[in-house]
């Protein structure tokens, strides 16, 4: 039984595969909306969440399933010092499928280690993101249709943010692929991503602090918050929670066909008018995360021998 904890644990025939699903639900989607019909996720949220939480919710009722939810610590017994193992062993017993949030790096690990049925990532601290990376690969395969030679900038938080993490991950797969890292340099990405990832894969990158000057040259421009949640000092977060703005004004030396993504919630790193700018993928990846996640959905309940 597969459960999915970080982009590598899919083959990038798997990524295929669900691009392909995720496709076919778009066009076709009456033919799963009884998929799970009888089935039941768990949508175990121990850390605040909008668009994911809502989003995997989304996925299984739209398949004809049903979903038992837990949003926040405070309201399981988590609260009174249950062990991430224990709830995966209790969770198991009453559903089929189950996505876990929580805010300590290994917990959808151990959940998955202990859990009788599959479970998914759904963001363990800092740590990674899959099914977000999968929302970004989705949308960029719509928008750019090709995972290969492209030049990519992430720009914000580097240190903290898993969903950068995840998707250095996946896109370093691909052939002819450029990286452009771009933040202030307390938030840099980790030393083990460059080190295990970037340099022994022999991928090109550069570090900069600059975005006005890379802008000519992305394809892709994914901008992060910079996360209050991650920091042990609130000084540290005040004085760089602002390092990046994107505004109209400085996309105007940008690729006519820049895709700019944002796994959000944004705070003010991007301005409301760029929303209007055809090259805005943000709301986007929102909808195209939905449909990614029925497509793992279904692909782990298969796998389980849950659906025929």
């Amino acid at each position: 039984m597969k459960s999915l904890i970080d982009i590598l644990d899919l083959t990038v025939e798997e990524l295929d595969e669900l691009i392909a699903t995720a496709q076919d639900i778009i066009a076709n989607p009456q033919k799963y909306a009884e998929a799970c019909r009888g089935l039941k996720l768990a949508s175990l949220f121990f850390e605040p969440s909008t668009r994911t939480r809502m989003s995997f919710e989304a996925a299984m009722y739209e398949l004809g399933g049903n979903v038992i939810s837990v949003t926040g610590a405070g309201t399981s017994s988590a609260a009174k010092g249950e062990s991430v193992a224990d709830t995966a062993k209790t969770v198991s017993c009453y559903t089929d499928i189950i996505a876990i949030r929580h805010p300590k790096e290994g917990a959808a690990y151990v959940t998955a280690k202990n859990a009788t049925i599959p479970v998914i990532n759904a963001g363990d601290g800092g740590h990674c993101h899959p099914t977000q990376t999968l929302a970004d690969l989705l949308t960029i395969w719509r928008e750019k249709g090709r995972f290969t030679n492209l030049t990519i900038g992430v720009c914000g938080d580097l240190k903290f943010g898993r969903t950068v993490h995840s998707l250095i991950n996946a896109m370093s797969r691909y052939e002819g692929n450029k990286f452009v890292l771009i933040s202030p340099e307390e938030l840099k990405v980790p030393s083990y991503v460059k080190k295990d990832v970037l340099q022994q894969k022999h991928i090109p990158y550069v570090q900069t602090t600059d975005l006005m000057a890379v802008m000519p040259e992305l394809d892709i421009l994914y901008m992060t918050r910079v996360q209050r949640e991650r920091f042990f000092n609130e000084e540290d977060y005040l004085r760089l929670k602002d390092s990046y703005i994107l505004t109209v004004d400085k996309l105007k030396t940008a690729k006519p066909d820049l895709a700019i993504l944002h796994p959000l919630p944004r705070v003010n790193e991007i301005s409301v008018a760029v929303d209007d700018d055809p090259r805005a993928c943000y709301f986007k990846q929102v909808l195209n995360g939905k449909y990614m996640r029925m497509a793992l959905i279904l692909k782990l309940l298969k796998e389980a021998g849950k659906l025929n």
